[in-house]
């Protein structure tokens, strides 16, 4: 785990998602207490999806694919801004664009207890991943990723499995 995993302060929230306080992110976790969460779908113009592979020294689903990239909002962090955070820590993408936020996800004990918004973006150069973060990565078409999420063996981490079923009845 790298210095600021294990010192992130996340701000606890209710079902409404409102702040009811703020623990370190180890605390939230052990405790099973509501946070908030991003997580970025990434398309390139051929219209496939960039799927990273989770870091085996990741404390969650780690080995499993998942989203293009995702994190934790730190305290008092809007959504927004840490999605556009996360896409430069993780994928190396700084672009003026804004993700697109496309629904959000409610807290459930699937899920981490996470009030999670799920962004879109186009991204067509190069990425350069967060090693410390993902062990690889590829882009896959939507058709490619349907069958990775019906196959329950898939390696996909639940999340990504909950939010791309979602996507595709949009």
């Amino acid at each position: 785990m790298t210095a600021r995993v294990s010192q992130e302060l996340l701000d606890v929230v209710d079902f409404e998602d409102r702040v009811t306080g703020v623990k370190m992110r180890g605390e939230v976790h052990a405790q099973g207490l509501m946070h908030r969460a991003v997580h970025i779908l990434v398309f390139n113009s051929a219209g496939q999806l960039f799927l990273q592979k989770r870091s085996m020294t990741k404390d969650e689903s780690p080995g499993q694919w998942d989203t293009s990239a995702a994190g934790h909002v730190d305290s008092g962090e809007t959504y927004l801004k840490c999605a556009v955070r996360e896409l430069a820590e993780e994928l190396g993408i700084e672009t003026d664009s804004r993700p697109q936020l496309m629904f959000h996800v409610a807290p459930c004990h699937a899920n981490g207890m996470e009030h999670i918004d799920v962004y879109r973006c186009s991204f067509d150069g190069e990425l350069h991943l967060q090693a410390e973060e993902i062990d690889d990565g590829k882009w896959l078409s939507e058709d490619q990723v349907d069958e990775l999420a019906s196959d329950i063996d898939g390696n996909l981490t639940d999340i990504f499995r909950v939010i791309w079923l979602r996507y595709r009845r949009l």
